[in-house]
């Protein structure tokens, strides 16, 4: 399935580079591992059984700069997904993290940022769970699209305004 040096997403982790494939024995078993490094966190290290259908599909190959900019080029068409009662919210947004689907990422931060903003005008702040779901969606988001289109994750957010400012004068 992936290949030693493959980058791939591995759950909430964001993007990994497979260091290597190998056979570990742990407590007298032998199984062979995906050794994963996180491009973003180089002390890190997570090993995934290969046996482990469940572990190994958490692994996924990352997005295409030509896919990356047309999910940018969708996100102003994306529906907001807030929901009033706060421990549904909190069941649903920690789903979408677990899942790590791109567009329900997309929906996520769209939705808390808008609802952000209606509590700014309000005087107040967002939820403190609110704001980690929208910090996190943002970091799994902007370390693809910054390992991709080879920029810093902090030039993530300007380039999608940009984008999307163009794609509105081009309409």
């Amino acid at each position: 399935m992936f290949q030693q040096n493959d980058t791939v997403l591995y759950g909430a982790q964001g993007v990994c580079r497979i260091a290597e494939i190998s056979v570990m024995d742990l407590c007298g078993n032998k199984e062979e591992y995906y050794v994963l490094r996180p491009v973003y966190d180089e002390k890190s290290t997570i090993f995934v059984p290969a046996a482990n259908q469940k572990l190994c599909d958490k692994m996924r190959r990352i997005l295409s700069a030509e896919e990356i900019y047309a999910l940018i080029r969708s996100m102003p068409d994306k529906e907001n997904i807030w929901i009033e009662d706060e421990n549904q919210r909190r069941e649903a947004y920690r789903t979408i993290l677990a899942g790590g689907d791109r567009v329900q990422l997309v929906q996520l931060i769209k939705t808390l940022y808008t609802h952000q903003q209606l509590q700014q005008q309000k005087g107040r702040k967002l939820h403190a769970s609110d704001e980690h779901f929208m910090k996190e969606a943002e970091r799994m988001l902007y370390e693809e699209f910054a390992h991709v289109l080879k920029i810093k994750p902090q030039q993530v957010l300007p380039l999608i305004v940009e984008q999307i400012e163009v794609e509105d004068k081009i309409q």
